[in-house]
């Protein structure tokens, strides 16, 4: 089936491709957020550093810059739905690597096991989005007004189901150990590849790929200029959440059990407005003339919040943990908008035949924002704790800022 076929398929037919993907992509996403929980749990209590907790997740997050790049390719030529069978396949894989790791192990070759394990599981990841994220636009077809809903309750449902992956990544490490979680959640995935592969048609999405890397890379200015956005925006986030963020609530006397908890009711939270996101952005009959003009909007209230956090944190105020977790609240809520804007955004300025090539290119930006972000945090947590990554995050976000002042409001000639 062609992209061009499959973009005029029946209404009933693209809700059925698209509830199919989505749920394909939760089951993924459950357990991707499960992982990132055990590894940072289960080898903090071991021991490790903030900043070797975050060289675990080095790999994980670069991995995933040539896996987005790739994978559009990939999804364009042999098509969404093998794509999407490839990229949980290879999630089961880096379980079962990860599983293998033994107490036994010198610390160099854990890390280095870890680490490679991980990098698995980030190919994985992004091949898994590539071909998911390109799924809603072909089946969305050229509609803004359905695609802007189905982009939103696609990423904020499977932010949600992250959150929910947070808690029960702790669930299983206390229950079942680090190795029977890991089996556990092989087991799950197989059962969603095993959907996957029956359920949908495996040339979905096909089309004419990139012959050439001048062509892969040659983006419209609309989609080049939101991946510069979208490295910052990750950026600014992962620089505190990831490492930053759960170490400071352990140190001021949260338990493992608080951390995770608040950590997947905040993920569960910022999905939840994400999929309310188109009724937090007036809706343009082209598309993008009041979409473009929100992102801007959007980004420059997140360096605001971002920036009072890191402010009020400077001035010694008892509790600053408190202080932290009310200002995620606030700083969720606007960046779970913003994020929504520009997953819609991509798909907007993305053409119809090489969408998942766009995605892909897109994804890869998104991958560079999450590396560079989680080693900073490490690093910046290290050096001077949360305040010092509230100050990156901040200065990232004022940077997305300048850049969506340069988006195009309205779509090529």
């Amino acid at each position: 089936m062609s992209g061009r076929a499959s973009a005029s398929q029946p209404a009933t037919a693209a809700a059925r491709h698209y509830a199919i993907v989505t749920a394909a992509y939760w089951g993924f996403t459950l357990t991707d957020g499960a992982l990132r929980m055990l590894v940072l749990l289960h080898f903090h209590r071991l021991g490790f550093s903030p900043f070797t907790l975050a060289f675990l997740f080095l790999l994980y997050e670069a991995a995933g810059i040539g896996a987005n790049l790739i994978g559009g390719w990939l999804a364009t030529r042999f098509g969404i739905a093998r794509m999407l069978a490839v990229g949980l396949a290879t999630q089961i894989a880096g379980f079962l690597m990860l599983s293998a790791v033994s107490a036994e192990w010198g610390m160099a070759l854990s890390v280095a096991w870890v680490v490679v394990a991980q990098g698995v599981c980030g190919v994985a990841k992004d091949l898994t989005k590539t071909a998911s994220k390109s799924a809603i636009k072909l089946t969305a077809g050229e509609a803004s007004g359905r695609l802007f809903h189905w982009v939103a309750w696609f990423t904020g449902s499977k932010n949600a189901m992250k959150g929910a992956g947070f808690f029960l990544g702790g669930l299983l490490l206390e229950a079942l150990g680090f190795r029977g979680a890991l089996w556990a959640m092989a087991t799950m995935l197989a059962l969603v590849l095993a959907g996957v592969v029956l359920a949908l048609p495996p040339m979905m999405g096909k089309a004419r790929a990139s012959r050439s890397m001048k062509e892969l890379f040659s983006k419209s200015r609309g989609v080049n200029l939101l991946a510069a956005a979208r490295v910052v925006l990750f950026g600014a986030r992962d620089v505190w959440f990831v490492v930053g963020l759960p170490v400071f609530l352990y140190a001021s006397g949260w338990g493992f059990t608080m951390v995770g908890a608040f950590l997947a009711l905040w993920t569960i939270g910022y999905g939840l407005v994400q999929a309310a996101a188109p009724a937090f952005v007036r809706r343009s009959p082209d598309g993008l003339s009041t979409e473009v003009p929100a992102a801007r909007h959007w980004s420059l209230a997140l360096f605001g919040v971002t920036l009072a956090i890191a402010v009020v944190i400077r001035t010694g105020i008892p509790r600053p943990d408190l202080v932290v977790a009310a200002g995620l609240v606030v700083f969720g809520f606007i960046f779970a908008v913003n994020s929504s804007v520009h997953s819609y955004l991509v798909l907007a300025y993305a053409g119809s035949e090489k969408a998942a090539e766009d995605v892909g290119f897109y994804y890869a930006a998104n991958a560079t924002g999450r590396f560079a972000g989680t080693l900073l945090s490490g690093l910046l947590f290290q050096w001077g704790g949360i305040g010092a990554c509230l100050a990156g995050s901040a200065a990232m976000l004022l940077a997305c800022w300048v850049v969506t002042l340069t988006l195009p409001a309205a779509r090529a000639a």
